[in-house]
């Protein structure tokens, strides 16, 4: 007999069978968390009858409009779909080709239907927010994929091309699409990508791999100047990626560049976990992952304290671990960075939409039967937040239009995808996200539980504007949490991935930056950006002097590892773990 409240054990792993079945048919998306959602909706629609007013008003109005608009359309001559338009207008109808009968009806009732739909989804009194979001992510969902601009019949210029080609276009396109149902078939990674290779024009940075075990790699950079800082640099990159995003070509390699002025730089490398590895848990992350490579580095630079980079969820689990360090009285981190990382996870932002005890479920049945997540599982997951710009316009190009973006090497790196294993990313989502256990001192390392405000180092906090994956005010409200001192946020153009990765000169690129003593107020984030000042470029000069302000004066560099301490070299840098598929 189970407790009240329990799952009984006898039909628990039953039912997560059936969840994880069902998942194949669902793509992984958990229909109750969007059911739920429309009952909510529709049923306090019900009984708003105002509301349902106001809204068969706005219905009556736009359709009026289209049916007006059609009139005048086919008078003749050119007009545009988004003349005399009520509200903003759509940047996909923008040519001039939409202004021609009738694909400019075609455009101008689509815009008013989006904006009743829109309208619909929102302002219904009594649904709770959770789901009023969820329903106008649907609606966005719904929207992207019935764009006129989609599709042939439909959009003029898609018909131009095709005409000015004869058709070639949709040959070529053809070919692509065959060719990418083979590669996706074999398991075969996205075509240009072979152009693209980890330790030949990926992760060139000379370095060894200075310690490993069943979790990470430690790769330790060789030395560029003749001194370097007396404090290393330890980089922690999330482990749903390969961590050489921080070190691709040499133009916009951030190791490349901390190496190059001076800093004595160790990269953790993660393993990409198999079903073998399904047990593994955050607590191995601390202490096989962050905790061993902290070890490794105060052993090959001894009596330093270390500057520690966290990025993503490796930022994260910096911070448990910079916790937990502080909570065991250990001193070895001289400083803490964190970049697009989140600690607080009441406000995650859109991946909101994935992260509820639904879709949890789902998801946790999906990796229990494999005993991992597959990346494109999660990439999936992120391409629907983006869906007109990483699915319906590239599906357009390649498959329409009969062109093949040229990869450049973010693209390549993040088709290179990573596992996760079932126990580590369960534990994530649920206490985490979910529960927010981290930001309400619940979260325990080792047995014991860590609190944020123990961490009192100088902090540099990076937050990227257009983040959808780490919104910037949800990654500063770390700022709540800790109590250092010496704490600067900063603020730059550009999203989760390019923002970060900006190389040390972006004409485009632009950044805030402000620094505050604990004594100080608290600004809300809408009064921070009022305050903080505003720089041109790329913020990495900005906090490679940050880190050098925070450094001691040169020394001679240490020595690649320290065999006698159990940390020989055991191959040249990039190592084993970045290699795996």
């Amino acid at each position: 007999m189970s407790k009240p409240g329990q799952p009984d054990p006898e039909t628990h792993d039953f039912d997560r069978e059936f969840r994880a079945q069902l998942s194949q048919m669902t793509a992984g998306i958990a229909p109750t968390a969007f059911t739920t959602a429309f009952a909510d909706w529709a049923m306090h629609l019900a009984q708003s009858p105002g509301r349902r007013a106001a809204l068969g008003r706005q219905a009556l109005a736009r359709a009026q409009d289209t049916w007006a608009f059609a009139l005048r359309a086919l008078a003749g001559g050119s007009l545009s779909p988004s003349e005399g338009l009520e509200g903003e207008a759509d940047r996909r109808f923008d040519d001039d080709a939409w202004t021609r009968f009738p694909f400019n009806v075609y455009a101008r009732a689509y815009q008013n239907n989006a904006a009743l739909m829109r309208s619909a989804v929102g302002g219904v009194h009594g649904v709770t927010e959770d789901h009023a979001q969820l329903m106008e992510f649907a609606v966005r969902m719904l929207l992207d994929a019935s764009s006129p601009s989609n599709y042939l019949a439909s959009n003029p210029e898609l018909l131009a091309l095709t005409q000015a080609e004869r058709g070639q276009n949709l040959v070529r396109g053809l070919k692509h699409l065959f060719e990418d149902i083979d590669r996706t078939l074999k398991g075969a990674a996205p075509a240009g990508v072979e152009e693209f290779e980890v330790g030949k024009t990926l992760a060139v940075t000379p370095g060894k791999v200075v310690f490993r075990n069943e979790l990470i790699e430690l790769i330790q950079y060789a030395p560029a100047t003749q001194d370097v800082f007396a404090e290393p640099v330890l980089v922690v990159p999330a482990w749903i990626m390969k961590y050489y995003i921080l070190d691709l070509s040499p133009r916009n390699s951030m190791v490349k560049y901390l190496v190059d002025k001076g800093h004595t730089v160790f990269m953790i490398s993660w393993k990409n976990p198999g079903e073998a590895d399904r047990g593994m848990g955050m607590d191995d992350y601390v202490e096989k992952g962050l905790r061993a490579a902290i070890d490794a580095v105060a052993a090959i630079v001894p009596k330093r304290r270390i500057h520690a980079v966290g990025y993503c969820i490796g930022g994260t689990l910096l911070s448990i671990g910079a916790a937990a360090l502080a909570r065991d009285r250990d001193e070895r981190l001289a400083s803490v960075t964190m970049l697009a990382a989140q600690t607080d996870f009441s406000e995650p932002g859109e991946l909101a939409f994935f992260i509820n005890p639904s879709q949890l479920a789902m998801l946790e049945a999906m990796m229990h039967r494999k005993g991992v997540l597959e990346s494109r599982q999660m990439g999936g997951a992120f391409a629907l937040l983006r869906a007109q710009d990483l699915l319906w316009q590239p599906m357009v190009d390649q498959y329409v239009k009969g062109k093949r973006t040229p990869l450049v090497d973010l693209m390549a790196w993040n088709a290179d995808g990573t596992r996760m294993p079932w126990r580590m990313h369960t534990e994530y989502l649920y206490r985490l996200y979910l529960d927010n256990e981290l930001a309400t001192n619940r979260f325990p390392v080792a047995g014991r539980r860590v609190r944020l405000s123990d961490i009192r180092v100088p902090m540099f906090v990076v937050g990227t504007e257009t983040d959808h994956v780490a919104p910037w005010k949800s990654v500063y409200k770390v700022d709540n949490l800790v109590r250092s001192d010496d704490f600067t946020f900063l603020l730059t153009s550009g999203g989760h991935n390019a923002g970060i990765v900006s190389g040390p000169v972006h004409p485009k690129r632009h950044y805030r930056m402000l620094t505050r003593k604990l004594a100080d107020p608290h600004l809300a984030p809408e009064e921070w950006v009022e305050v903080a000042t505003r720089h041109d470029g790329s913020w990495w000069p900005a906090w490679q002097g940050w880190l050098a302000a925070h450094s001691g004066a040169g020394v001679k560099p240490p020595a690649m590892g320290a065999p006698r301490k159990g940390y020989a070299p055991v191959e040249d840098a990039p190592g084993s773990y970045v290699r795996q598929r």
